[in-house]
């Protein structure tokens, strides 16, 4: 082979390596919100959608004519740990009042793909009103109308609302007016992406009842009797997946099934494989795998980072854990108010008279999502993966000046 058809060769795997990395960081790319990246899916389409289904079961739809590329991220358990996120101020989570005005959103948009705001309000209020279980949508009321924005705010975000001429984004004040600065603006849904949107593999209109464990099975795993080519496969793209979704994974985490996979020459081979081709570098220990991103593409949340007095604290926690052993929850907070009184300009929001217990769980809620830390009961023990951030005796003066 020559010295410019190895190049090509290794470009093509640069830029497929980087493109499922975006993808695992944003299931949806949208060519409005990132034309490059989109451009770079697109291009690389087909062994994009053969190494998401080889490797995790999970299905790619690229459209080319609608712009945008859809990862389908199934799981057959609920991950609170990825919330969709308002769009405007802070960035909180959605509660389950915006989950609820999305979905009602999305679906009279199918109904009636070109509106105003004020029209899909209305019909928003007429379904809630007749949507058993669902409580009423009022407009009028200042905390609907600002759920109701973060909802369209994001159909926005993801390319699946647009308005017709240039406007800002729809604002909660006009929702529920009769006139105001987007009254008469139209918006058109893409109907498409609006469907895209939901990725559970069993639709939800085909179940009898409302059944979560039956919205997200996968039949192609064979359900409660699957034959042996059935166990391995699910195997594999189940421990793939948490590989990808997961800080950390560790074999005591892991099925029967995931764990005689990962610890058998074929399994071993295929988690090489799979980290390769996907550009992670992986950490193989005896506890355990950890993949890790070099350039942070597919890092929705980082560790550590100084973004929030949680992660700050949760570092500083992280080395009384991981040297006294188990500690207990009072113990924590004990730690966090020394840190509160070592460091009194910092941390404002925690510096009340509950704000040390307040720091400690926040902090200790970064280190369970990371898989650093483990609660049981009252006491929370350090993991073996905590060990990367243990403060060495030479750099202790450091922390003294976080």
């Amino acid at each position: 082979m020559t010295g410019r058809a190895n190049q090509l060769v290794r470009a093509e795997k640069e830029e497929i390596a980087r493109a499922v990395r975006t993808l695992l960081g944003r299931p949806l790319v949208s060519r409005h919100a990132d034309p490059a990246a989109f451009d770079l899916i697109r291009k690389r389409r087909r062994p994009l959608v053969q190494w998401f289904d080889y490797f995790c079961g999970w299905r790619l739809v690229v459209e080319p004519g609608h712009g945008y590329a859809r990862l389908a991220k199934v799981s057959p358990r609920a991950d609170a740990t990825r919330p969709a996120r308002r769009t405007r101020g802070s960035g909180a989570p959605f509660d389950r009042r915006r989950y609820t005005l999305l979905c009602l959103c999305a679906a009279e948009l199918l109904a009636a793909p070109v509106t105003t705001v004020g029209l899909l309000a209305r019909r928003v209020a007429r379904a809630a009103a007749t949507e058993p279980g669902v409580p009423p949508f009022d407009p009028v009321r200042g905390e609907e109308r600002a759920a109701f924005a973060d909802a369209l705010a994001l159909l926005q975000q993801y390319g699946a609302l647009t308005a017709l001429h240039e406007s800002p984004a729809p604002d909660a004040g006009s929702v529920g007016e009769e006139t105001g600065q987007d009254a008469d603006v139209l918006y058109r849904a893409d109907t498409t992406l609006v469907i895209r949107l939901l990725t559970t593999p069993v639709p939800p209109s085909a179940l009898q009842a409302a059944d979560l464990a039956a919205l997200t099975a996968e039949p192609r795993y064979g359900g409660d009797e699957p034959n042996g080519t059935q166990r391995v496969l699910w195997a594999r793209h189940s421990l793939v997946r948490r590989l990808l979704d997961e800080p950390v994974v560790y074999h005591d985490d892991l099925t029967p099934d995931q764990y005689a996979y990962a610890a058998s020459p074929t399994g071993r081979r295929t988690i090489r494989r799979a980290a390769e081709e996907a550009g992670f570098v992986l950490e193989e220990r005896a506890e355990g795998f950890l993949l890790v991103d070099p350039d942070a593409i597919a890092t929705d949340s980082r560790f550590p980072d100084d973004g929030s007095p949680a992660k700050v604290a949760a570092l500083l926690l992280l080395d009384p854990l991981i040297t006294g052993g188990a500690l207990t929850t009072a113990r924590l907070a004990d730690e966090a108010a020394g840190l509160l009184r070592r460091f009194p300009r910092w941390a404002r929001s925690y510096q009340s008279q509950d704000g040390a217990a307040r720091l400690a769980a926040d902090a200790l809620e970064v280190l369970a999502r990371f898989g650093l830390a483990r609660r049981t009961g009252d006491r929370v023990t350090a993991l073996p993966a905590a060990a990367r951030y243990r403060v060495a005796p030479d750099h202790a003066d450091l922390v003294e000046h976080a």
